[in-house]
């Protein structure tokens, strides 16, 4: 039996701004602290043991000192002084002028942000990595490290990394280079690596730090060597480049250290449990049963949750665990230190070192890696996963679609919502479509794609004046629809109908949102919390009036305008889902141009969908108000049930004889 071992090491140095706390007999004083350019904050005033921390712009980092700490007598360590004077520096990366056989352009003493290098080689030497490069505000280059290379010896050229000094020139099996860090960088990754029988180096490709050099969320997702995915199983085709899988049958161990030293103020501490737990939570949507095994730290070691448990048997000590690593076919220690003094040179000494990878990641703080844990787990080929998606954007269009992918806004001329459901279908609703439009100019924006419509498809039994006779001007009972594209859509992330493995591996991409396999499980109680999305993707939260509340709700139907019927039931079928008004709480109202989008609950870190937009009672929307609404005591919005039109999805999205991949539906 072969098993998986993870050990995650969160270290949190991260400092917050003022506390208030009892003053010691003697405080620091406050002269000379002040930074060019930048500005410091305090974990504990003025008092002892508080520390300082100096913070600068963007690109910019605290020179001559990062931090200080007010010590027992009263005095700051490091001491501030008058000269030279505390500035923000503009960000340097390492110098480049280490390449061998070949030339680095400009030459200059100094690598400043967003000065950009070039690579070329001499004569009868190819170049491998990068071939322009440019200095990043984390102090680090863009890219992969260039190599000047013949690769005539056994292993390949493993080269010198900015600022970095390499000895050994022959790379036979068994031969070995070492790597030094110049002036005050500090080297991260082996400092000795061999060239081994298989052709790799031993050990991990090294890098040279500046004390203010960090690494991006998208630096700690690009160089995740063991991304977490779907199957639990080592690669047979590349070692070195070998990635956890996970399935629902697979072996995953997971070791979790946490900091619990008294330079971690409370604040920072409680946060880093919840990153943890977050951490646990993502696992968790992969559906698989990993055995954890947590521990706080700090002189003494305190056993939070042991593995053990897990199994019902007594538990091996880490001590016996390193003893037996042979029962494991591969195992991995990750550290992600946060804040101002990460001690870099004796953390890297515990971590895993592999050809091909990283473990040990240097960032800001505790938001940076919330967001590296959505970017690292990698579930482009999941199977058997439904509703995941990614929990951080940061303001920018590119990453906020990121959590409502699937969000699609439909010119059919007028102006309507859907989801994507399928590579090739959008849902929305039926009112979209007036007699007599064509499909010939619809467009579907999907966010950074706008993609041309083949045909659309309203239900056999959508009729808006079937009940003009009855007092009802305007019928919406089965109002939804589908859009067929003219192609599929590789580039979206999209929601799906039914959770099934056969639907996940079609898409051959994660699923934001899904159905579960009963109505019953999503919609039990009796004001179920749910969200719609405005065309300018801001959510906009509802409840869901069931049950006995949703009798109250449907009554309000009958103030619609011009409809004259005195049962509430002839307006609204149990087809119907009812929100608005101000119980339990005030819900949001829908406004123009929201209809036929995703009405979803929330359940595990997965949004389900559970309803379209159809129509309400009362327009409270207008251009000045933004159309983020609240509704008043008699404001109704109705939402089609999804689950009660599964038979018309079913029709056209399991059709398994079309030019399309069908979606397969799970009873």
């Amino acid at each position: 039996m072969a098993y998986s071992l993870l050990c995650f090491w969160i270290a949190v140095i991260t400092l917050c701004s003022a506390a208030q706390g009892a003053p010691s007999k003697k405080q620091c004083s406050d002269a000379n602290l002040a930074i060019d350019g930048g500005h410091y904050v305090l974990s504990k005033n003025y008092n002892e043991g508080s520390v300082l921390a100096y913070r600068c712009p963007h690109g910019y980092f605290p020179y001559p000192d990062k931090s200080r700490r007010c010590l027992g007598n009263g005095m700051w360590k490091p001491s501030p002084r008058k000269k030279p004077r505390m500035e923000c520096r503009l960000v340097t990366c390492p110098d480049p002028l280490v390449l061998d056989n070949g030339s680095v352009f400009p030459n200059q003493e100094r690598y400043y942000l967003n000065n950009k290098t070039t690579y070329e080689c001499f004569s009868e030497y190819t170049l491998r990595g990068s071939s322009s490069r440019v200095c990043q505000a984390n102090g680090k280059w863009s890219g992969g490290t260039p190599i000047c290379s013949r690769d005539t010896d056994y292993c390949h050229d493993p080269g010198t990394p900015p600022g970095a000094r390499r000895s050994g020139h022959i790379f036979n099996i068994d031969d070995k280079v070492k790597y030094r860090c110049e002036g005050k960088l500090t080297l991260v990754g082996s400092k000795e690596r061999t060239c081994q029988q298989n052709g790799e180096w031993s050990g991990s490709e090294p890098e040279c730090y500046y004390d203010y050099t960090y690494d991006t969320p998208e630096d700690v997702a690009e160089r995740f060597g063991s991304s977490l995915k779907n199957n639990l199983r080592e690669e047979e085709e590349d070692q070195h480049e070998k990635k956890i899988r996970l399935d629902k049958s697979g072996n995953l161990n997971i070791y979790i250290a946490l900091d619990a030293s008294d330079s971690i103020d409370e604040e920072h501490f409680t946060k880093s449990k919840e990153v943890i737990k977050k951490l646990i939570d993502k696992i968790s949507d992969y559906e698989v049963s990993p055995k954890y095994q947590i521990f706080f730290f700090a002189t003494k070691v305190t056993e939070i949750v042991n593995i053990a448990d897990f199994y019902r048997e007594k538990g091996p000590t880490l001590d016996e665990i390193k003893d037996k690593l042979d029962v494991f076919e591969f195992e991995d220690i990750y550290v992600f230190g946060l804040g101002d003094d990460v001690w870099k040179e004796e953390i890297d000494e515990y971590v895993t070192h592999r050809d091909g990878e990283k473990h040990f990641f240097i960032m800001q703080d505790m938001q940076e890696l919330s967001k590296t844990f959505d970017e690292m787990l990698d579930e482009s080929n999941s199977v058997g996963l439904c509703g995941l998606h990614k929990d951080f954007d940061d303001g920018r269009q590119s990453t906020i679609v990121r959590r409502q992918p699937w969000l699609a806004k439909i010119s059919a001329p007028s102006n309507c919502m859907g989801s994507l459901v399928t590579p090739r279908f959008i849902l929305t609703a039926a009112h979209c479509f007036k007699f007599g439009d064509v499909a010939e100019g619809m467009m579907v924006d999907l966010g950074r794609y706008r993609e041309k419509v083949k045909r659309y498809i309203p239900h056999p039994k959508y009729n808006t004046t079937s009940k003009v006779h009855e007092g009802i001007p305007e019928f919406y009972d089965y109002d939804v629809a589908l859009i067929e594209l003219v192609r599929d859509v590789h580039v979206s992330l999209p929601i799906s109908l039914r959770c099934s493995a056969y639907t996940i591996k079609v898409t051959s991409i994660f699923l934001l949102v899904c159905f579960s396999s009963t109505e019953q499980i999503l919609l039990k109680n009796q004001y179920e919390r749910a969200t719609f999305m405005s065309p300018r993707r801001e959510p906009k939260h509802v409840h869901l009036k069931l049950g006995a509340a949703r009798e109250s709700c449907i009554e309000d139907a009958k103030k619609a305008k011009n409809v004259t019927v005195k049962n509430a039931r002839d307006i609204v079928t149990d087809n119907f889902l009812c929100s608005g008004g101000i119980e339990p709480e005030t819900d949001y109202v829908a406004c123009k141009g929201e209809s036929g989008g995703a009405v979803f609950v929330e359940r595990n870190s997965r949004s389900v969908q559970v309803g379209i937009l159809s129509w309400g009672v009362k327009n409270l929307c207008t251009d000045s108000n933004n159309n983020k609404v609240l509704s008043d005591e008699s404001s109704r919005d109705f939402h089609i049930n999804l689950f009660k039109v599964q038979p018309f999805l079913k029709k056209y999205l399991g059709d398994g004889t079309k030019d399309y991949a069908p979606l397969t539906f799970l009873d």
